[in-house]
């Protein structure tokens, strides 16, 4: 299993926010090769388990979410073009002019549409285009379009993986379908090894419109330890610098409001210990990610984050490093493996 290549079959994937079928029969077959048993529940989440072999093993859960933004279909005007609203946080400045498939009765190819810049106005020139004016033209009639599509029909945008210099590589999806190729690095990764942990990798669903996935797995699970695996900002010209992580520069251990602090403080060990570089990231609200879900479930999770740093994020060319991910999944298979069923009262107290 080469991870550039799942990963570029991954983003390749459609799978919006509660449609997360297609790209979730694919994340299935990954995960029969390396795990015990594998499941998807009432909601979509897949669940890969797999043993360990300790006497009163403790149960870790892993989460990154597979689903992505995109649009959807609301209406179709009376010359046949599509009039759309967005499925989670899209940037509608990065839309004009983008090719985009339909998921209707079948795939249609269409684009979205620009005046030409010879017939705006001066204040037109000057505005952002807003979600409402925005049209994909199908090449067919309203009637036409009217066998294929029906309201409610999703619309991607089809990226294809592009790999710039050096091991970085550019698609959408990358959030968080980065977070699944890590967790897949670190089964591989502990596949060659004895753990005394239960672990459960969960391909969360609908986490970019409310985190709900990670609700009803985490509650399914009851894990002793959940770890979030998602993306943080990567550093470009016009953010600040202490907000954001550098590319290529190790993975992001989260510290804040939802992080135990035993559990970032167990990365920084296990990273310096294995010489795995990392970053720190701050989160001082909630982290935005599925472990603000995992940590409340129930009578309470111990939880930690792991971030992928990650640039142009919620656009269809975001960035990240190859080298980042692997670290990523390297640095999870250590902390499981220092995990033990008699030390854990021990280690999550403060």
């Amino acid at each position: 299993m080469r991870l550039e290549e799942v990963l570029s079959c991954l983003v390749e994937s459609s799978g919006v926010s509660g449609y997360e079928h297609t790209v979730s029969e694919i994340i299935e077959t990954y995960l029969k090769d390396l795990c015990d048993d594998v499941r998807k529940d009432r909601l979509g989440n897949v669940i890969g388990y797999k043993k360990g072999f300790g006497q009163h093993p403790i149960k870790i859960m892993l989460a990154a979410h597979m689903d992505e933004i995109g649009l959807m279909v609301k209406g179709i005007d009376k010359n046949g073009f599509i009039k759309v609203t967005n499925i989670g946080g899209l940037d509608q400045r990065i839309l004009l002019a983008q090719e985009v498939i339909v998921h209707g009765k079948k795939d249609l190819f269409g684009v979205i549409g620009a005046k030409p810049p010879h017939l705006q106005t001066v204040e037109e020139i000057k505005e952002t285009v807003k979600m409402d004016d925005l049209l994909i033209d199908v090449g067919l009639s309203k009637a036409e379009a009217e066998n294929f599509i029906t309201i409610g029909d999703t619309i991607t945008i089809p990226q294809k993986m592009i790999r710039l210099q050096n091991e970085i590589v550019s698609a959408k999806a990358l959030d968080d379908r980065a977070g699944i190729a890590t967790m897949l690095q670190c089964l591989i990764e502990l596949s060659k090894m004895k753990h005394a942990c239960d672990i459960y990798v969960v391909a969360t669903v609908q986490e970019e419109v409310g985190t709900r996935g990670a609700i009803v797995s985490t509650y399914q699970i009851e894990p002793d330890i959940g770890i979030a695996v998602d993306v943080g900002f990567a550093a470009t010209p016009e953010l600040p610098k202490d907000e954001v992580m550098e590319l290529g520069k190790g993975p992001g251990i989260s510290f804040g409001g939802n992080i135990h602090p035993k559990i970032h403080q167990q990365f920084i060990k296990i990273a310096k210990e294995y010489n795995i570089p990392y970053q720190i990231e701050l989160s001082p609200r909630m982290s935005g990610t599925d472990a603000q879900s995992m940590q409340i479930s129930q009578a309470g999770v111990a939880t930690g984050v792991i971030s992928i740093p990650l640039r142009y994020m919620h656009t269809t060319v975001e960035t990240a490093d190859m080298k980042d991910i692997k670290n990523a999944g390297k640095l999870l298979s250590a902390f499981i493996l220092s995990l033990n069923d008699e030390n854990l009262e021990e280690f999550l107290c403060f």
